[in-house]
Parts: C-alpha cells; sequence; structure tokens
C-alpha cells in the first residue's frame, strides 16, 4: 500500500516568506505526516522536498492516516498569510523493496493519483475503494478515469471524503440489501442511543463528526477512535486509536485493545485512552 503526501502552497510560502521560514513550516508539516503515518502503523519511505511516500499494511490504514494528515494540516495557522494544505494519493498492490526504497507499478500509479489531486483533497483508484471496509468505504465517492502510462487500461479515481465542509450529497455508501438480522447492538452515550441492527451495518467512534458516527467529547479519544462493524450475528469492536480503547465486558475483567479488534456480546463499556475506572466518558453496549 503507497501513499503519496504533498505540501501544496509551498512554492508561494518561499516566494512571500523567504527560504528560512518556509523550511521551517515545511518541516513541522512533514513532522506532522511522518507521526499520522507511523500511528496508522506506516512507515515513511522517504521525503521529497515538500513530499513525502509511505507504506500502510492495508488501504484502511492508509486512508485513516491520510485523513488524520489532512485535519492536522488543515488546523495550521497561516505562515506569512500563507494557508498550507495538503495532496495525497494513495494505491494498494504489490512492491519491490530495495536499500530502503520501493519501486514498481503501484508505486508509479500511486505518484499519478497524486498529481490528480487538489488542495484538501485524498485520492485513491476504485480498485483500491473496493478493498476498504465499509466505514472507509462509505467516505468514498467516483470521480472520474485517466489513463496511465503503462497501464492498458484506464485507471478510475475516487476521492475520499475526510471534512465534513466538503460536499457529502454524492457519497455513495454500497451497501448491500439485507434481511434484518435478531440481534441488535445498542450504544448510550450521554443522552443519546444509537442502534445497529442492519447487516451489514457499522459506526465509527471518536471526537470526529462522521456519517456515520457517534462522537464522544473525551480529549483522550482520537478522531476516529475506532469502529464497530455487524459481522453476521456478531458485533466486532476495531481500534484505530493511538492511546487504545479499554472495553469492559459486565463480570469480566478489562480488556486493552491497541490497532486490534474484540467481539463485543451481553453488556459492557468502551472507554477512550484510559481505563473505565478514570474515564469521565464511556460509552455503554448492551447485546439484545
Amino acid at each position: 500500500m503507497v501513499l503519496f503526501a504533498d505540501v501544496a502552497g509551498s512554492t508561494k510560502l518561499y516566494e512571500s516568506a523567504g527560504d528560512a521560514v518556509a523550511m521551517d513550516a515545511i518541516e513541522r508539516c512533514l513532522g506532522l505526516m511522518r507521526h499520522a503515518t507511523e500511528v496508522a502503523g506506516g512507515r515513511v519511505v522517504k521525503t521529497i522536498g515538500d513530499e513525502i511516500m509511505a507504506l500502510f499494511p492495508t488501504p484502511d490504514a492508509a486512508t485513516g492516516a491520510a485523513a488524520e494528515m489532512q485535519h492536522a494540516i488543515d488546523q495550521l495557522l497561516p505562515v506569512a498569510s500563507t494557508k498550507l494544505g495538503l495532496r495525497v494519493g494513495f494505491h494498494f498492490g504489490p512492491v519491490m523493496q530495495r536499500d530502503g526504497d520501493v519501486f514498481g507499478d503501484t508505486v508509479n500509479v500511486a505518484s499519478r493519483l497524486v498529481e490528480q489531486a487538489v488542495r484538501g483533497q485524498i485520492i485513491t483508484s476504485s480498485e483500491t475503494m473496493a478493498m476498504l471496509g465499509p466505514v472507509f468505504r462509505a467516505w468514498t465517492r467516483r470521480l472520474y478515469s485517466i489513463q496511465i502510462k503503462g497501464k492498458t487500461s484506464e485507471v478510475e479515481l475516487c476521492e475520499v471524503i475526510w471534512s465534513q465542509r466538503a460536499d457529502t450529497t454524492a457519497i455513495s455508501s454500497h451497501r448491500m440489501a439485507a434481511k434484518a438480522a435478531p440481534v441488535v447492538l445498542r450504544l448510550r452515550y450521554r443522552d443519546l442511543e444509537r442502534k445497529l441492527r442492519r447487516n451489514p451495518d457499522a459506526i465509527t467512534i471518536g471526537r470526529e463528526q462522521t456519517p456515520h458516527g457517534l462522537v464522544v467529547e473525551d480529549h483522550n479519544a482520537s478522531r476516529l477512535h475506532c469502529t464497530i462493524e455487524r459481522r453476521q450475528d456478531r458485533f466486532v469492536l476495531i481500534d484505530h486509536s493511538s492511546n487504545g480503547s479499554f472495553v469492559t465486558v459486565e463480570g469480566d475483567p478489562e480488556v486493552m485493545l491497541r490497532r486490534e479488534e474484540f467481539t463485543l456480546r451481553k453488556h459492557g463499556w468502551i472507554a477512550f485512552g484510559q481505563p473505565r475506572s478514570g474515564a469521565s466518558e464511556v460509552v455503554e453496549f448492551f447485546c439484545d
């Protein structure tokens, strides 16, 4: 899984602010991009000026890291009246590794995808999009196709919607019609209650508002802290966070998850970034 992320606006910044100020700002951006990569389980292969190339184990990991990069850069204040942004492109496929670098068709396609992105945009291929989990796939929309040198057929581009400010009306959720299953998961947070009953169905939990999410106001929670997916007759919690998810099934010891999965059952609680005993914000769950 190869990802390219390029800082947009750097040329203007060098012209308006001078080399020293611009270089410091770009280094700050690269540091945020590197951090998002490593938290998601990826590895920065190299930096090329104001661009990074990174490897990820899965398309979901790359998507989460790309969204986190966009959020981090978007929150930076303007430098010398210049607001920096980010362009991201990624593609899934095999790579050849030699002397710490990576080569091959996947790298070439990912490089072309980032060229198609504009400031604040995340671009992937429809082939990669099809491999995303249901929650991440619900954040995507199809764009158009391009011809890439060395490819016999055109590559269809898709955009990952990472911000609620973006036009989300064209997002396709790619949900399959299915008969409702008898088992229902209820989530209770403060005075809110959410139910998962369809198959497939999924919900995100974290500080960031998403199309299918539950927002928790806890500074220990990540923007996209975890996902709960329905898998036939089970509900599985998948942790995406840097601080971990703490899950307690009533009557059992508390379990800490970090980039791991856990099947929810009966009745219990989910805490974010710290054990439930010290948490002020907790989501209660019921498997009925």
